[in-house]
């Protein structure tokens, strides 16, 4: 080897060694950036000496598999965690059965309060206790209800929000699919654009889980698991309006809600069949058009039951078959075409409300006796405890096929909350647990911080050897010039 070949050679090593540990540099820079995927140094053979070395490129390493097992366990637990926040949510608003603001402890409390009236009919102060835990049970219905629209009206908002930002990722991802191959034909290096890219696919991923497919260029297509094409060259575009605040009678059955367009046409947001199957995307539209309805449908059959028992013929016979019984539906009698929402307008009957001008001593002689009558006659009290206590059947059989009491049927509501709440937490548990592990299965094939610093350490020696055998052959140079 003459010194002109020992000079290129270790001129060649001292700029793969240059580049080798910018590379480890980065890679230990970026352990901790999402999207960053491990990059190495390519090195050749020098086509201008046979043992020489040079540079090829920047190879980035990913593996697709593990990604898109990642990326399904992120969009499940961005699922699990919507669905379970929500039946957490209602458990909250029903209450549980140590609760003593829940609706059953409300009901006892009513039923509690008739007992005591009826041991003494003749006390005001027993009789205004019995119309304050009524309207204080009515309230907790209300309230309930008005959770529960709080809530489908919140998935409304978020659903419009997520549409935006679904939208702008996928223009995005559309955009740097244009930029990477003109950066890569120029001779520059794409790999931040595909980290940035990866970055963006996960956030499309976490709405409408996606199937990557590889295009030419580095380019890149998106499917969603139901079939939807996200991006085919151009970004598709979603259309939704958003309601904002929502009333338990709007569906997208009835026009008042809207559903979701692609391109202009509709898409399936539910069931089996739903083009966007998973993801937080569509558990948003499953708690604005199907859990947050049938929660409200669960409310509005107990305060059903609790406004027909008490318009039960005979029950109190001073009141005309046309009046309202002690429960109202805002003053109405019950229709069953107007129940939809029932638990939200549920209220005691004014004319026993003391607080609302009306007088309590109605509940002893009947809600429409005109005069105090006797009082020590405890018939009507006992009439309105009893009813209570009678065993009915439950509209729709929500809560089962059996004849129930009035407290069973709250108790009932109660048991489906916790019990929902409680499934719905356990599987958000799983799907962290299954995200966590393969979140952990990708770092361990992303960067080793250890393995890089040895990496670096070789490199350190490989450059003081390059540049060894530059002295060396400086110093040959200095002395035949000196000869």
């Amino acid at each position: 080897m003459n010194m002109s070949t020992a000079f290129n050679n270790a001129l060649g090593g001292l700029t793969a060694a240059s580049r080798g540990a910018a590379v480890v540099s980065g890679n230990i820079a970026n352990a901790l950036t999402p999207g960053y995927a491990r990059r190495s140094l390519e090195l050749a053979t020098s086509p201008i000496s046979g043992n020489g070395v040079r540079t090829v490129g920047v190879t980035r390493h990913q593996d697709p598999v593990l990604t898109a097992n990642r990326r399904t366990t992120d969009a499940d637990l961005a699922r699990q965690s919507a669905v379970s926040d929500f039946h957490t949510r209602f458990e909250g608003l029903v209450g549980s059965a140590d609760d003593a603001t829940s609706l059953a402890a409300r009901l006892s409390s009513f039923e509690g309060s008739l007992i005591t009236a009826a041991s003494s009919p003749d006390s005001a102060e027993r009789l205004d206790q019995v119309a304050r835990t009524g309207r204080d049970l009515a309230n907790g219905l209300n309230a309930a209800s008005e959770g529960v629209r709080q809530a489908r009206s919140d998935a409304d908002r978020k659903i419009g929000t997520q549409i935006d930002s679904l939208n702008q990722t996928l223009k995005d991802i559309e955009d740097l699919n244009a930029k990477i191959p003109a950066i890569q034909n120029s001779g520059g290096d794409i790999g931040a654009l595909l980290d940035q890219r990866q970055v963006l696919i996960d956030q499309v991923n976490e709405l409408i889980p996606v199937n990557v497919v590889a295009r030419d260029n580095d380019r890149v297509s998106l499917y969603s698991d139901g079939g939807l094409i996200l991006l085919e060259g151009k970004a598709a575009e979603f259309t939704f309006s958003t309601t904002g605040e929502t009333k338990p009678h709007m569906t997208v059955a009835n026009g008042l809600l809207s559903g979701l367009e692609m391109n202009g046409q509709p898409v399936r947001t539910s069931g089996e069949d739903a083009q966007i199957r998973g993801g937080a995307l569509m558990a948003q539209f499953a708690i604005r058009d199907e859990l947050a309805v049938e929660a409200q449908v669960q409310l509005d059959t107990v305060a059903r039951d609790l406004v027909e028992r008490f318009e039960t013929p005979g029950l109190d016979l001073t009141a005309l078959a046309t009046d309202p019984g002690l429960f109202t539906d805002d003053g109405n009698r019950f229709d069953a075409a107007s129940m939809t929402g029932l638990a939200s307008r549920i209220a005691i009957n004014s004319v026993v409300d003391p607080d609302a001008g009306g007088n309590s001593w109605k509940l002893r002689t009947g809600l429409g006796a005109a005069v105090p009558g006797e009082p020590g006659s405890a018939s009507q009290l006992q009439a309105f405890s009893a009813i209570l206590s009678d065993a009915r059947p439950v509209s729709g059989s929500l809560f089962g096929t059996g004849n129930m009491r009035a407290a069973e049927i709250t108790e009932a509501l109660l048991s489906k909350a916790g019990a929902n709440a409680h499934v719905a937490d356990q599987r958000k548990t799983f799907a962290n647990g299954a995200q966590l592990q393969m979140a952990q299965i990708e770092a361990e094939q992303g960067v080793d911080t250890d393995q890089e610093l040895q990496r670096l350490m070789q490199i350190e020696q490989i450059y003081a050897a390059n540049a060894r055998v530059i002295t060396v052959v400086d110093e040959l140079m200095e002395t035949l010039l000196r000869l």
